[in-house]
């Protein structure tokens, strides 16, 4: 076969490709094949009661004869994203609705975790740019274009390029206009690109606010313009948020804690799938935002979470997980047109403005904020932080404060956390945050209620999440104390 043959057998897997082929690993290494490792798909968000339930939570529906598309192929080098189709995930009814105590926890067994540490067995694709080379014994005068350079080199740059006279003069007279319109200047001084607000605070000597902008080597903190883009989350924030009473007004099949079972069960998936944060923060912001114009049924709720997640991930994720990923996930109890159909009218409902401030995007900043005088250690206040912040998720009631209230009072809580001898707030939060102690009240008073009642919670993807190893256990280690109402004041 010749090398042109050779790559163009290989074909690049899908990352479904990638998944059904260590599921298919493990399941002939014991057990049959349906037994692989599967995402256990939502079986209840109707809160009826069909009698008594003993033992953990289970959200596998219960069919076990449903074959993955993955178990019909033998060799996984040769699975490719064509291979998926409707033909290979049977059409399954909708489970019958569980009943959901307040006293029952999800067991470990029953949402098993992909082992992305498996993907080093699988075959890598053949290097586009490899080629033959001939026997370093062959003569200088007989090594050919092909043998002595790839294609790969024979597109690189050279290290000199020659401009002649003429180039040169026209190199220079641009140079010389764009120096004259753009005012370019060589030497500019940091004390410019310091974040200057509209509102400063009047700090004294003891409590001054600290320049979190200060660092320009950094590509990824945009510390040249990160006042100017927070400012501008700040002003969008109130625009894409969704209605506080939807559910009253406009819902009439679903209600606040089947919302708060779908969200722990995204969770669950975007813990799963390794997602970052950001696709949680605007899954659950495109379902608010769709379910406060339109009238939803219980039965379609897992869809329209899947969907929006879908979405989300396409728009956060540098490879997001395909549709047919999304029906694997719920156990097929959707079909693959379903939820292309729900993500289309998602989109059309809010025309195509995905782009939406989140908590998480301004807790980035009020972290680095609250870390400016070194006050707690770095890991634990951002887990902390991010932990507070998720468990307003599920609660429906928290849709009436703002992303970046949010976000503040969950610092304000992890500080006080950390150290609550001492107040947690200081002159650089609020010049940051813009936020006065008083302005978080009631917020931090509704995450710190969450907080305690967090372990009790039916609902425990959260707090198993962050009770792992990687979030430092900050689900285990700290719980909150009643705040003084002292700490509350503003600061003068």
């Amino acid at each position: 076969m010749s090398t042109q043959n050779r790559r163009s057998s290989v074909t690049t897997t899908s990352s479904l490709a990638k998944r059904q082929a260590e599921n298919l690993g493990k399941a002939a290494a014991g057990g049959p094949p349906y037994m692989a490792k599967k995402r256990p798909a939502l079986a209840n968000v109707t809160n009826q009661r069909q009698g008594p339930q003993n033992g953990p939570r289970s959200l596998v529906s219960g069919s076990s004869n449903m074959v993955p598309c993955a178990t019909k192929i033998a060799n996984a080098k040769k699975i490719s994203s064509t291979c998926i189709s409707n033909a290979g995930f049977p059409r399954s009814t909708l489970p019958a609705p569980l009943n959901v105590k307040p006293s029952v926890a999800v067991s470990s067994k029953s949402a098993p975790f992909i082992n992305y540490d498996d993907f080093s067995r699988i075959p890598s694709p053949a290097a586009p740019c490899s080629v033959d080379i001939s026997s370093p014994h062959s003569h200088e005068s007989s090594v050919s274009m092909d043998e002595s350079m790839s294609t790969c080199d024979s597109l690189k740059s050279p290290e000199f390029e020659y401009v002649d006279n003429i180039e040169m003069t026209a190199v220079d007279s641009i140079e010389r206009r764009t120096s004259t319109k753009l005012y370019i200047s060589e030497h500019v001084e940091a004390a410019e690109t310091i974040c200057k607000r509209d509102i400063l605070a009047q700090v004294g000597i003891d409590d001054e606010v600290v320049d979190v902008d200060d660092n320009f080597m950094d590509p990824q903190l945009c510390a040249t313009m990160a006042c100017d883009i927070y400012k501008h989350l700040r002003a969008t924030e109130a625009k894409k948020r969704p209605s506080t009473d939807f559910m009253e007004r406009v819902q009439k099949d679903i209600n606040a804690s089947m919302r708060a079972i779908l969200v722990d069960w995204l969770v669950e998936v975007a813990e799963e799938y390794r997602l970052v944060p950001d696709t949680l923060y605007l899954t659950i912001n495109y379902l608010d935002r769709y379910l406060s114009g339109n009238t939803m049924d219980r039965q379609r709720l897992q869809l329209l979470g899947v969907a929006c997640m879908m979405i989300a991930a396409k728009y956060e994720e540098i490879c997001a997980p395909q549709v047919e990923e999304f029906c694997y996930i719920t156990d097929n109890t959707y079909f693959k047109e379903e939820v292309l159909q729900m993500e289309s009218a998602v989109l059309n409902y809010m025309k195509f403005e995905m782009t939406a401030p989140t908590a998480k995007c301004f807790l980035r900043r009020f972290v680095r904020a609250a870390q400016g005088v070194n006050e707690a250690p770095s890991m634990q206040l951002e887990c902390l932080a991010n932990y507070i912040a998720e468990l307003s998720l599920l609660e429906y009631n928290m849709l009436c404060y703002a992303p970046s209230v949010i976000a503040a009072s969950a610092i304000f809580l992890a500080k006080y956390m950390l150290i609550p001898s001492k107040r947690p707030w200081n002159s650089t939060l609020r010049h940051y945050t813009l936020y006065q102690p008083s302005d978080l009240s009631d917020c931090v008073k509704a995450l710190h209620s969450l907080c305690c009642n967090s372990q009790s919670s039916s609902l425990p993807a959260i707090r198993e999440k962050y009770s792992q190893h990687k979030y430092k256990l900050v689900a285990q280690k700290y719980c909150p104390p009643a705040i003084p109402s002292e700490y509350f004041q503003n600061l003068s």
